[in-house]
């Protein structure tokens, strides 16, 4: 299975244009995001959505938006004016995020135990807190358990 999920930035503002058929909508616009290590050049990606993706790609997003895409990317062969063949990366995007917009969402926290507050808090915290049930006490383990008398 082929899906990939990539943080990156606009550097290209979405163009939209329509298949032969004037049917189908495509957006395409260019993305960079950093190298794997802080001396390395940022990369570039060319992006693809298609038919209303693409036009509300279009419509809403702008060159600097940073965005989290999600798709699956593929490997084109191009032949160069200079006589020899160069593969491209190009990513068909099925989900566009905008990264501001993931700040705002409510992702539920499981319930686990509260981090560790301060000391100045956290006789207050406790007071506060509602009686909870006690635990369960631990079953007692047999006091001798003969290992070498269990039936095969």
């Amino acid at each position: 299975m082929n899906h990939c999920m990539l943080m990156a930035e606009i550097i290209a503002a979405p163009q939209l244009r329509y298949t032969q058929d004037n049917q189908t909508a495509i957006a395409e616009m260019t993305v960079a995001f950093p190298g794997l290590r802080a001396e390395d050049a940022a990369q570039r990606l060319k992006v693809i959505g298609w038919g209303n993706l693409a036009q509300e790609i279009q419509e809403q997003y702008h060159t600097g938006d940073r965005v989290l895409l999600e798709g699956r990317l593929s490997i084109n062969t191009v032949d160069r004016p200079e006589g020899f063949k160069e593969k491209q990366a190009e990513m068909t995007v099925q989900r566009v995020h905008r990264l501001s917009d993931l700040s705002t969402l409510s992702i539920p926290q499981p319930a686990a135990a509260p981090a560790a507050a301060d000391a100045s808090t956290a006789p207050a915290a406790v007071a506060s807190a509602p009686p909870s049930a006690a635990p369960a006490p631990a079953p007692k383990p047999d006091a001798e358990v003969d290992y070498d008398d269990i039936p095969f």
